[in-house]
């Protein structure tokens, strides 16, 4: 929900213009992208947020696997921007500077979690928060 609200919100910020050439480059990326390429983003974002001190007690992740999802995300990042949509992403980057390119990858970030979410055991562990919900409180809502 938060990365959509930012999309949103980072969306709005662009020149009107832009946004045909972000899209033009949300739309190449997600479909120069591979399965793998997206699970290796979701790697990289894993070790990315494993590194908040909130969050590492709850993943230990190596350094090496640290830097060898970084250095997969560069190398993604690099092949996609300058080979796969590099006329989208001079397009883009011409026509609303640099959080064009950031809102045109919010595409890839959706696409990897979308990736990561088909996944049976992930459906079942995002599951378990359904027992913990108030459906009492959450049916008041609609009232």
């Amino acid at each position: 929900m938060k990365s959509v609200v930012l999309a949103s919100l980072l969306a709005v910020a662009l020149p009107a213009f832009a946004q045909a050439e972000t899209q033009a480059l949300a739309n190449c990326v997600g479909s120069k992208s591979t399965g793998q390429d997206r699970k290796d983003l979701a790697k990289w974002l894993f070790t990315a947020m494993s590194a908040h001190p909130d969050m590492k007690p709850m993943a230990n992740v190596p350094d090496e696997a640290a830097e060898a999802a970084s250095k997969g995300a560069g190398e993604l990042f690099t092949r996609l921007l300058t080979d796969a949509c590099a006329n989208e992403a001079k397009a883009a980057l011409k026509a609303g500077g640099p959080m064009a390119i950031q809102v045109g990858f919010q595409t890839l970030g959706q696409l990897a979690m979308q990736e990561l979410m088909t996944d049976r055991d992930v459906a079942a562990s995002m599951g378990r928060l359904d027992k913990y919900l108030d459906r009492q409180k959450l049916a008041a809502l609609g009232q």
